[in-house]
């Protein structure tokens, strides 16, 4: 039951993003009305700090957020498995370097370290994805490497670089498929994580640009309306919160169901 209510979330979230200029009333910068209009009327959710309309923005920083998200989290992991297959499967000298390279990515704290980048670099979306990817590719480079070591060194491998099969088809067609359900678990984890992630860049004013919707930035924009009683800014909130519900429901559905263990009657 909850993997059903976090894929239907999910679900909802898609269609939104996908679909944000149909179902939107107005454009994404338009001005409508006055500051922090109450619900109902011409704007269903109100305004936001600038009098444009909420649900609007907030269809848009779906389609904003989600998609860079989805991308960060795609890039990390094709980075981080193929350097942690590599890593598993040649071991030695290579696997040294890696493994330290990755130690010493770690070792710093991500935020601080992303902060930095960022203020040298600038905050355009594709050195946000690029930074973000980087940084959290360390964490995938741990679980795929973890992962693949214990495939490795199994007979169907063996028999396999016995045939003389080169080094794709060993990451292709022995390591990853036998490592598929830890991954896929991963990359729901890590997905909220990024999300997150950028919403707090973007709370900090270091994500993604005004006059661009994102739902962290929205929270930032509209922070002041708390002082006058205005729920304005928990609804991006809340929008960012559901969303991360709905992909852990999925993820540990996953992993229990991976996992072999089934519920009693």
């Amino acid at each position: 039951m909850s993997a059903r209510i976090g894929l239907f979330i999910i679900l909802v979230y898609v269609v939104a993003a996908a679909f944000a200029p149909m179902l939107a009333p107005y454009r994404e910068t338009e001005i409508v009305g006055e500051v922090w209009e109450p619900f109902g009327g011409a704007t269903l959710l109100g305004t936001d700090q600038l009098g444009r309309d909420l649900l609007t923005r907030l269809l848009y920083g779906a389609r904003n957020t989600i998609s860079i998200a989805l991308a960060t989290t795609l890039l990390s992991f094709a980075m981080g498995a193929a350097s942690g297959f590599l890593a598993a499967i040649l071991g030695g000298w290579i696997d040294n370097i890696l493994s330290r390279m990755v130690d010493i990515l770690m070792a710093i704290p991500i935020l601080i370290f992303a902060l930095m980048i960022l203020s040298i670099l600038g905050t355009s979306v594709p050195v946000l994805i690029l930074v973000i990817a980087v940084l959290d590719s360390t964490r995938v480079f741990r679980l795929s490497r973890a992962v693949a070591m214990d495939v490795a060194v199994m007979d169907y491998v063996e028999v396999a670089r016995l045939r003389g099969e080169g080094l794709w088809w060993l990451m292709r067609r022995e390591i990853f498929p036998n490592t598929l359900a830890p991954l896929v678990a991963e990359f729901g984890l890590r997905f909220c994580f990024v999300f997150l992630f950028i919403s707090a860049l973007s709370f900090l004013g270091l994500g993604l640009q005004p006059p661009a919707a994102d739902w962290g930035g929205m929270v930032r924009e509209n922070a002041g309306a708390i002082t006058f009683g205005i729920i304005t800014p928990l609804l991006p909130a809340a929008a960012i919160a559901v969303l991360t519900i709905g992909v852990n429901l999925v993820v540990d559905w996953f992993l229990h169901h991976t996992s072999g263990i089934r519920d009693e009657s």
